[in-house]
């Protein structure tokens, strides 16, 4: 295989600044401490720290032919991902968010779908997309030419070819239900937060949020649950993987973060919880910092971390 792994989908140019305390009124000026740009999403969020962790990564995913594209693919290149599956389009902007992030740590977001929208992979591609032991796709629901039934023959294709497939998305309602029906058969892990995982299933309570999950055909569930870390459920066992205690600066992209060091535990062969612990460590060091991908700078640093860092109970 050319490929740890593959992560197909939702890409975005998050930029982040803080503290906000207030929008100015009318063209006044607010001063704030830090501003930072850098890709994020459900795919591309996953990808950048599956690629600090050493995982040899393909991205897969559309960008506009602007500037904001063009800092993505330098990010990416930096990291030794592999662009050559990534489309450019001058039919959309990059797809972009603005985070003004308040001193209590909430992030309202103003977010602009754009080139994400007109991600498609073609069944020609699938090969070259499928050139990997893991398959990640995230951002169902805001990748709009793939969820017309795109997403769920990729995923096919990938499992029928002996992937590992790994699944996330973002902002569902109870209408993206309907789109998931198609893919979860094909999905071996489902890593949503808890919240998300309620609104979808309509349950408040982890083992029937698992079970609606699972009679829709899913492996394993991995519900990504903020301090309280995460709960895991499949047939044969469940557990929840307590966070690690951290001075928390940002938690932008946890989620994805935790997606990225799960996937690289599946690579270098941990077992499901050990990876799980990966996934943690990760999303705990990116909540220390501004962005992300803050926080995270190698594999090595990261063991050390899910090593020797305090436990939160």
């Amino acid at each position: 295989m050319s490929y740890d792994a593959s992560f197909v989908g939702l890409t975005i140019l998050d930029i982040s600044g803080r503290p906000v305390k207030e929008i100015p009124v009318g063209g006044n000026v607010e001063f704030i401490e830090e501003i930072k740009l850098n890709p994020a999403g459900t795919a591309s969020g996953s990808l950048i720290n599956a690629a600090k962790l050493g995982l040899n990564c393909l991205s897969v995913a559309s960008v506009g032919s602007d500037e904001k594209g063009d800092f993505i693919l330098d990010y990416y290149k930096r990291l030794g991902i592999d662009c050559s599956m990534m489309q450019i389009t001058d039919a959309a902007q990059t797809s972009a968010t603005i985070l003004p992030i308040r001193s209590n740590g909430e992030r309202p977001a103003l977010h602009c779908r754009g080139a994400s929208d007109h991600l498609f992979v073609k069944e020609d591609d699938f090969d070259k997309v499928c050139d990997a032991k893991v398959l990640h796709h995230g951002g169902t629901g805001l990748l709009n030419a793939m969820d017309r039934g795109q997403s769920a023959k990729l995923l096919k294709y990938a499992k029928a070819k002996g992937l590992t497939v790994t699944f996330d998305l973002i902002a569902p309602d109870t209408e993206t239900v309907e789109l998931l029906k198609p893919i979860l058969p094909h999905v071996d892990y489902f890593m949503p937060s808890m919240e998300e995982a309620e609104i979808l299933s309509g349950e408040s309570e982890p083992s029937d949020i698992v079970k609606f999950f699972m009679d829709l055909g899913v492996g394993t569930c991995v519900l990504k649950w903020g301090p309280k870390g995460s709960y895991v459920a499949n047939v044969d066992c469940h557990f929840r993987v307590p966070a690690y205690e951290v001075e928390v600066s940002d938690t932008t992209g946890c989620g994805d973060s935790y997606c990225g060091g799960f996937i690289a535990g599946l690579v270098k062969g941990f077992d499901l919880e050990k990876s799980c612990r990966l996934g943690t460590a990760a999303s705990a060091l990116v909540a220390t910092a501004l962005g992300s991908d803050a926080g995270v700078i190698d594999f090595e640093q990261t063991i050390k971390f899910m090593q020797s860092g305090r436990i939160l109970e």
